[in-house]
């Protein structure tokens, strides 16, 4: 098995760096911290925003419930505030799952490839 190096972990991330993982303007990032109070970023001295690995795991929560199940954002409010759906985890369970899966046939597709079958 190849020697693969940890990768670094960033502390804080920008916003910018936050809606290029979502594939999402800034500003729907901005609009979502004051819809739903769950997001608070810290903020430096000159005002950035810096968000944390839990923030990130909160905004790809909500980007879940709106963007992906289709709630509207005051549905998604409630799904939070009820607490119904305890979905942080389960989200990054599903990718992470998804990822696995996705390697797995991977390596199928290229072992039949390589025996001819």
């Amino acid at each position: 098995m190849p020697y693969k190096e940890r990768e670094i972990e960033k502390k804080y991330h920008s916003i910018g760096e936050v809606a290029q993982l979502f594939k999402v303007a800034p500003s729907l990032i901005r609009y979502w911290e004051g819809e739903f109070d769950i997001i608070r970023p810290k903020k430096d001295r000159k005002g950035n925003r810096r968000y944390t690995k839990i923030d990130i795991q909160k905004i790809k929560y909500i980007y879940h419930l709106v963007k992906e199940k289709g709630y509207t954002l005051q549905g998604a409010q409630e799904v939070i505030k009820s607490g119904k759906d305890q979905g942080f985890d389960k989200v990054e369970a599903v990718q992470r799952l998804q990822e696995i899966k996705d390697f797995l046939i991977n390596i199928r597709d290229e072992f039949n490839a390589k025996s001819g079958g």
